[in-house]
């Protein structure tokens, strides 16, 4: 009997023990490809290292300063077998497991065995991350670990605002930590250029600065460049042996940093420092160099030999994005270069500057990357595409046979707004919660086995404009960079939402002891309707990525308090409610009050006809969006918000004469990505589609400069009987400009 009582105690300590370490080990972000739980820990406070005889030492110095960075008083030992001994084992190089690696932890040892010192480094940072999570005692865990996609990127703009070596240096540490493997560093654009050639110095004292405090505040002046020398010069640059600083620590990090120089487009600083490569030759008119002037190729390959020599990557990165065509199509210069090569249009004459920058850089050993505007006029098998403008151009560059990096808006711009937009820093607009980050898989089903193959990474985008301190930087990319670094390293299986958001709620302590201005996840309420259209019902949902909090609501009118009811299910709605509700930790409320008004409307899956058809882009749900019951949220991009590049012009057929008391459309406007509030609106309303009455004219008052997010009704009360009903908005011509609307609630 006692026999069998101490079997059950061990039996119950090993179950326990092995329970407390697998909880330690699914909070590892990104969670490792394969793990098996032991009992026990690794409880040294100063191990030492032991290497295999075939490393170097620069290898050695490398990753034994890395576990200095865990352990700050180890020692390195020749004696393999000693006691608390972190043994690092270099295998036969394998190529395609250059990242992999495996570690075993046990109670008197840690072993580390990789192919490459990519593979190491990554088992060290895992090391560091369970040093982290378990307050020092390392869980006794066996793992085998591989990433899915060898490109796992973030994208840093420093043309907007400029960012010290040492905040790079120090985003590369937490890159690395995360096992992220590319910094695409977008050293120039419009903006500002950021990077030392000697061959043209006016590049770094003139189109590097600004006579103004922030990107807002020239973006909306003049636009204009400065000396650096002027005493209202903002700005700056990194020097030749700054890049050689960065590159070499990323290096060390496992980590290649891809410089990007921006053409034709995005080009204004060059063209005020250089304005003979402009098309007029005249500063400040146009942002696209002259590709018609052979000294715009010298220009351009004089600057690639310099950057080439800088960066070891494989990779240069040369933008292509956006360039708009206007300048070419009136100089003589471009026009001439469009006959003599037999091209089409000045699409084409773009892609005959980007080939040849391409042929240029293959005489370098380097490869040509670029947005997914470059496929158009056609490339080379060896140039690589970043999808950007959603994922067809990732798609058509993997169905043409180029490698791809899928780096989609909608998903992966940090610089949108991660909580609501009302209490939020600015941005620049849209929304993107962490939830949604997370959500995206980088490889479309529509695409072969082959074509899948093709998608070599992901990447995420931080532009700046709204970003002008280095702890707003932090703020925007910490926790989604903890979500991408999952996408880049776990297999699509592997990802768990319900165990991944635990573990970024943890890993924000983590941040926090590394210095790091992190957002704290959540300060809102995220709401979630479905309609039910048998029931003639609205499911209420709430959640908060924030943990452990509570969430109250009441659905009185009161404010909630400690003692309101807590939301534990979802709350059905029959016609309308006012539901009002916040976040509790600790019986305090930690959020701002945020108000739903949930209504079943009468319009609710009545047909819609467009005299004026919506845009091509932000489609929604079609033809059944603006009467689905589905209100639109922060993000213009959510699926519910539908996009108007002209005039609103849209029926709603109520299918019989109906009362109407009111009519409710919500519209969006964010002046950062040229969404805006209609001049005016009319609305109609008739009993035979032919013979219409207007009952109401509303004209916008909101400035179209106005700051931030944006949402208001256009829309009618009063007592009416009809059953057609026409809505119109009519917008201010501006090319590019959108108006977006959700939702034709009619009461």
């Amino acid at each position: 009997m006692k026999k069998i009582l101490i079997l059950f105690v061990v039996a119950a300590l090993t179950w326990s023990c092995n329970s407390g370490n697998e909880k330690v080990v699914e909070l590892l972000i990104p969670q490792p490809a394969k793990s098996i739980i032991k009992s026990g820990r690794f409880s040294y406070d100063s191990p030492v290292v032991w290497f295999s005889n075939n490393m170097n030492d620069t290898d050695k110095e490398n990753l034994f300063e890395l576990i200095k960075g865990v352990y700050p008083t180890a020692e390195i030992t020749d004696n393999e077998n000693a006691s608390g001994a972190i043994r690092i084992n270099m295998l036969p190089y394998s190529n395609n497991a250059k990242e992999s690696y495996d570690l075993c932890v046990s109670r008197r040892a840690i072993d580390i065995d990789a192919r490459h010192m990519a593979g190491a480094i990554y088992a060290v940072q895992t090391l560091a991350q369970l040093n982290y999570l378990n307050d020092g005692a390392i869980p006794c865990v066996i793992i085998n670990d591989t990433p899915r996609f060898a490109y796992r990127g973030l994208h840093l703009d420093v043309s907007r605002h400029f960012y010290s070596v040492e905040f790079i240096k120090k985003q590369l540490d937490l890159l690395s930590f995360y096992k992220m493997n590319r910094l695409h560093w977008h050293l120039t654009d419009g903006a500002g250029w950021r990077i030392e050639i000697k061959k043209y110095p006016k590049l770094t004292t003139y189109a590097a600065w600004r006579p103004y405090n922030n990107w807002k505040e020239f973006w909306f002046g003049e636009r204009l460049y400065c000396d650096q020398n002027d005493p209202k010069a903002k700005g700056g640059y990194y020097t030749q042996d700054d890049v050689r600083e960065v590159v070499e620590y990323a290096q060390k990090l496992n980590i290649t940093v891809i410089p990007e120089i921006e053409m034709p487009g995005h080009s204004d600083e060059v063209l005020a420092a250089y304005p003979n490569l402009s098309c007029s030759g005249k500063p400040y008119t146009s942002g696209e160099v002259c590709i018609g002037n052979e000294d715009t190729y010298k220009f351009l390959t004089d600057i690639l030999s310099e950057v080439c020599e800088l960066f070891p990557s494989e990779y240069i990165h040369i933008g292509g994005d956006e360039a708009d065509h206007k300048a070419w199509s009136k100089c003589p210069k471009c026009q001439n270069t469009i006959r003599k090569n037999g091209l089409k249009n000045e699409h084409e004459l773009q892609s005959y500057l980007i080939q040849k920058i391409e042929t240029f850089l293959s005489t370098k050993g380097k490869k040509l990357i670029g947005w997914d505007e470059i496929i158009e006029g056609g490339l080379s098998p060896y140039a690589t595409v970043m999808a950007w403008r959603g994922e067809a151009g990732g798609i058509k560059a993997a169905q043409m046979g180029h490698d791809a990096i899928m780096t989609p808006g909608n998903w992966l711009y940090f610089d949108a707004y991660q909580d609501n937009p009302a209490t939020e820093p600015e941005a620049i607009g849209g929304y993107l919660p962490l939830s949604r980050v997370y959500s995206y898989e980088p490889v479309p089903d529509s695409l072969t086995i082959d074509e899948k193959a093709r998608i070599i990474g992901v990447q995420a985008n931080l532009w700046t404009e709204y970003i002008s301190t280095e702890e707003h930087v932090e703020y925007m990319l910490y926790p989604r960079l903890l979500a991408l670094a999952e996408l880049g390293w776990c297999m699509a299986e592997a990802k768990d939402w319900d165990r991944f958001l635990p573990a970024a709620n943890r890993h924000l302590d983590i941040l926090e002891k590394k210095g790091v201005n992190a957002h704290q996840i959540s300060n809102s309420v995220i709401a979630t309707e479905v309609v039910d259209t048998t029931k003639q019902v609205i499911e209420l949902s709430f959640r908060c990525d924030k943990m452990p909090v509570d969430i109250r609501y009441t659905n009185d009118g009161s404010e909630p308090t400690s003692k309101s009811t807590l939301y534990k299910s979802p709350i059905s709605i029959k016609d309308s409610a006012i539901i009002k509700v916040a976040i509790f930790e600790e019986d305090e409320r930690i959020t701002d009050v945020q108000t739903f008004t949930p209504l079943y409307h009468k319009g609710i899956g009545k047909k819609v006809s467009y005299n004026i058809p919506h845009c091509s882009h932000y489609v929604a749900k079609g033809a059944a969006t603006l009467t689905d019951g589905y209100n639109g949220g922060a993000s213009y991009g959510d699926g519910s918000w539908q996009g108007f590049n002209k005039d609103v012009d849209v029926v709603v057929d109520m299918g019989e004469v109906t009362d109407i008391n009111a009519i409710e459309v919500n519209f969006m406007q964010q002046a950062g990505p040229w969404i805006w509030f209609p001049e005016y609106v009319d609305i109609y309303m008739s009993d035979d589609a032919e013979n219409w009455r207007k009952i109401k004219h509303i004209d916008n008052d909101v400035p179209r400069d106005t700051e931030g997010l944006l949402i208001q009704d256009f829309g009618f009360t009063g007592k009416e009987r009809c059953r057609y009903i026409r809505y119109t908005a009519h917008q201010l011509p501006k090319e590019g400009a959108y108006m977006f609307i959700d939702e034709i609630k009619i009461k």
